[in-house]
């Protein structure tokens, strides 16, 4: 498989992202690499509190893009400094990784607690083979991490429904396969009912696509200049507190063909 073809940048919150040259597109938003994934990924879908509460009930993620691996470094970095005893399973996929040496230019260590973080993922990246890749009791801690390192149509199973799942593929624009009805119904088998999904994308195609898929949908305040972002759920009481949106008036605009689908 190709590794994507990339260029390294600072966004402007001083954080690493990379640019791809295949995709034309930044991994990250350009205003702030580190904190979007916060805003995204943790503040907005309440991944921070469950990660904070004084609890040992286990949690799921399941990322569509692992990119960088910062949002699994923010993830860890919270578990580490809530000194957290819960079992965690992140599953991740990703098509075109970074190598390990690449990574070793990624600044991300400056805006963690734990200076151990940034060597374990570079060591990810060095390790990564065809098909799932998975690294039990990171840093000596009850977080399970599986990298797929693969298409996302080629992901068979995940090792435990997901709580919560992180979208963050390449845009609709450059990257329609993962923004499709197929690919938000097979994201749905691998969650549970309550699970919330999380992403930057706002296009009205990609929620009447998660609609089709049979999730529920809000919109949330967008990160870093961002009008909105998208959070969705099989369950439609897991939205309260987010603005709804008309799922049946999506679907009915993506059936009369308004996206150009």
């Amino acid at each position: 498989m190709t590794t994507n073809a990339i260029k390294h940048h600072f966004s402007k919150d001083g954080s690493s992202t990379l640019y791809s040259e295949n995709f034309q597109q930044y991994y990250h938003n350009p205003n702030g690499a580190v904190s979007e994934s916060q805003h995204i990924f943790f503040d907005i879908p309440g991944l921070t509190d469950r990660i904070l509460a004084k609890n040992d009930t286990p949690l799921s993620i399941l990322e569509i893009g692992f990119g960088t691996g910062l949002n699994f470094l923010l993830l860890l970095d919270k578990y580490l400094s809530a000194n957290s005893t819960r079992t965690i399973h992140f599953s991740t996929v990703e098509a075109f990784p970074i190598s390990g040496e690449f990574a070793k230019k990624l600044n991300f260590q400056e805006f963690l607690n734990n200076d151990q973080l940034l060597p374990f993922l570079t060591h990810v990246f060095h390790s990564l083979e065809n098909g799932t890749n998975t690294f039990k009791n990171v840093l000596g801690t009850n977080v399970r991490l599986d990298v797929f390192y693969g298409l996302f149509e080629s992901l068979e199973e995940v090792s435990e429904a997901a709580d919560f799942v992180f979208h963050d593929a390449f845009s609709p624009e450059v990257n329609p396969e993962l923004w499709s009805i197929p690919t938000f119904e097979k994201i749905a088998l691998f969650c549970k009912k309550d699970c919330i999904l999380s992403t930057y994308g706002a296009a009205s195609k990609a929620r009447a696509a998660l609609a089709k898929a049979g999730w529920y949908i809000a919109k949330a305040p967008g990160a870093l200049g961002k009008r909105e972002m998208t959070i969705a759920s099989l369950t439609s009481s897991n939205l309260k507190g987010f603005t709804r949106l008309n799922e049946e008036r999506l679907i009915n605009r993506f059936d009369k063909g308004d996206f150009g689908n």
